[in-house]
């Protein structure tokens, strides 16, 4: 790495210091260059070089781990500084880890972590039996070990209330025991797989695994060990390695309150096919099985369809002719996607940015939930100028690699599938068929009658948590709040009795929506705070806002509360949502800038009658 233009900005004082640096580091692959990065940034921070603040978020984390912890914690306090965390870091001590989690008393506790990340040693994970014993007795010491390490997970958890990020186990890279490696369940080899399956199957949702034994795999599994490091200073992974794992780590912080991207916009001609459909025609494009290139092609399609299945929106944006970009989908029989996959179609000669914005716009999200993919250089430079916010992705020059880029992206990672990810572009579909009804209808309430909504408003449970933590961590513009939860943290506030926490799923004659709105409450003393209140926006305007208060205020009623606070932060895309409390009859109390509260009294409050019928009220029992 040639540092010499961060040293020349560092020398000048030049804040042009901190966006090349975060450049260098997104590009950095080696252990010497991310250390000297590290170094540099430091020098930066004792010299007073002002840099952006915006967006930067506390954090305090905890490195525990049963090797030595250094120089990891160099590389990632580095990685996480980076990734805009004002953070300050608790170093354990060597295999100390258990002793640490277990005392109550301990400065582990006193630190106060929001993450811990666990580092156990490879030295513990084996199976201390003989080979030959029966698979039954294996698979319950793999059993019982993962379990302690979980165990140890949740002590720390429920004392701290933090996340933990665990790294499981790389495999051994070497033949012994040879083919008898793959015929025993007490061979490193599969004890180590066992515990990581079992580490997978049964972690809890507060638990984020930071998965060493793929990651080694990628790596190379000789290359991932280090056998000399151990025995000299107990560095449990190669230098290449290590810089692996500390990415993973940061990067499984970062996004622990951070949704995936929702939209995947594709371009068409030599994306989606080979060969341009408006000069070679369908019968002219490569798709399908009779050339490698179009199998390559087919197997993107098919790369694309299974992220729909996940619960990504699918869209189109291409410069063609609507009529002709349309043929592909219709007439070739290689095709795996087709006209109904997607959740918008804009084929025509606009400017691609231009296009994006109308599909976000249909869509009612923001531009930041948009992934645009194309093959061609000068689109992708457009839309980075002009549509900053879309994340694009340059695919290219070859074809085989498209799945490769696309799998890589880490844009699109889920931590669950729900019912109704499969069901999103369907959701959207029927939201057309809504639209057209609404246009045609006299007025707003013969639309909504027309309607026949129905809606189950429930208290939180434990099959809607990895739902409801997708809406809060995604839902942007109907969010009076905007505060972000981990499916473990969505549990807890559901668990706390100080809290009213409930949902409302909608259906209508068209179909199922799904579950839409979310509402979180604090009661202290007489007072109902709203803590979180968010909706789909797709459900904008079809009273399902009023059928949420009303069953709040009841709720209240019900809890002994004389008053409901509302509050508002803002943020740059909850606009729509600034005069929501007075709207729905709360009074101001203050109003700055920063944070409004509003003040509704129960007693006088006379809710509105809604053409939403009420199928379940969340006090009620199932």
């Amino acid at each position: 790495m040639n540092s010499n233009l961060l040293k020349q900005l560092l020398a000048t004082g030049d804040d042009a210091f901190w966006g090349e640096l975060g450049a260098r580091t997104g590009k950095a692959s080696t252990f010497e260059e991310l250390l000297t990065l590290s170094t540099l940034r430091k020098k930066a921070l004792l010299r007073g070089i002002a840099r952006p603040q915006a967006g930067r978020r506390d954090l305090r984390y905890a490195i525990l781990g049963g090797c030595s912890l250094y120089p990891m914690h160099e590389l990632l306090g580095h990685l996480l500084d980076d990734a805009g965390f004002d953070a300050e870091m608790f170093l354990g001590d060597f295999d100390n880890y258990v002793s640490e989690i277990s005392d109550p008393n301990g400065a582990l506790y006193g630190f106060k972590p929001n993450v811990i990340l666990l580092f156990p040693g490879l030295q513990r994970c084996r199976y201390t039996g003989v080979l030959s014993d029966a698979p039954e007795t294996i698979r319950l010491a793999a059993g019982e070990f993962s379990g302690q390490l979980l165990e140890l997970c949740r002590v720390a958890h429920e004392r701290s209330g933090a996340e933990v990020v665990l790294c499981n186990f790389a495999l051994p890279a070497r033949h012994d025991p040879g083919q008898f490696r793959s015929r025993t369940l007490a061979s490193d080899w599969n004890f180590r797989k066992s515990v990581n399956l079992e580490l997978g199957m049964r972690s809890p949702p507060f638990v984020k695994l930071c998965d060493a034994e793929f990651l080694a795999n990628r790596t190379g599994g000789l290359a991932a060990e280090n056998a000399r490091g151990w025995f000299e200073s107990k560095q449990l992974w190669s230098a290449p390695m290590l810089v692996t794992i500390c990415r993973e780590a940061a990067f499984l912080v970062s996004n622990l309150r951070k949704a995936p991207k929702k939209v995947l916009v594709l371009d068409l001609d030599n994306t989606l096919w080979g060969g341009v459909v408006a000069e070679d025609g369908v019968e002219g494009l490569e798709i399908g099985d009779t050339s490698p290139r179009g199998e390559a092609f087919k197997a993107f399609q098919r790369c694309v369809a299974a992220l729909k299945e996940r619960g990504v929106l699918l869209a189109v944006c291409s410069k063609n002719d609507h009529e002709r970009a349309i043929e592909p989908f219709e007439k070739h029989p290689e095709m795996v996607l087709r006209l109904e996959d997607f959740a918008a179609f804009k084929a025509n000669w606009q400017p691609k940015p231009d296009n994006l914005s109308q599909i976000a716009l249909e869509l009612n999200l923001g531009l930041d939930s948009l992934v645009f993919v194309d093959d061609n250089p000068a689109e992708i430079e457009i839309v980075r100028q002009f549509a900053p916010a879309v994340s694009a992705i340059l695919l290219g020059p070859d074809p085989s690699d498209y799945v490769g880029q696309l799998q890589d992206c880490r844009l699109f990672e889920i931590e669950s599938i729900t019912a109704e990810d499969a069901q999103r572009a369907l959701q959207y579909r029927t939201q057309a068929e809504r639209k057209a009804l609404e246009a045609s209808s006299v007025d707003m309430d013969t639309y909504l009658e027309s309607l026949e909504m129905k809606a189950t408003i429930r208290e939180f449970t434990p099959e809607d948590t990895p739902r409801l933590a997708q809406l809060i961590n995604k839902s942007n513009q109907f969010n009076l709040t905007t505060k972000r939860r981990t499916e473990a943290e969505v549990a807890e506030v559901a668990s706390d009795p100080n809290y009213i926490c409930f949902s409302m799923r909608l259906r209508d004659r068209f179909g199922d929506n799904g579950l839409i709105s979310v509402v979180i409450g604090k009661v202290s003393g007489q007072t109902l705070e709203i803590d979180t209140w968010l909706m789909s926006c797709r459900v904008l305007k079809r009273q399902v806002e009023e059928t949420m208060l009303n069953e709040l205020l009841v709720i209240a009623k019900a809890r002994g509360c004389t008053r409901v606070v509302g509050i508002y932060l803002p943020t740059s895309k909850n606009g729509m949502v600034r005069e929501f409390y007075s709207q729905m009859g709360f009074k101001a109390v203050s109003c700055t800038g920063e944070r409004g509260e509003y003040v509704l009294e129960v007693g006088g409050y006379t809710g509105p009658s809604t053409r939403i019928e009420i199928v379940r009220h969340p006090y009620e029992s199932s």
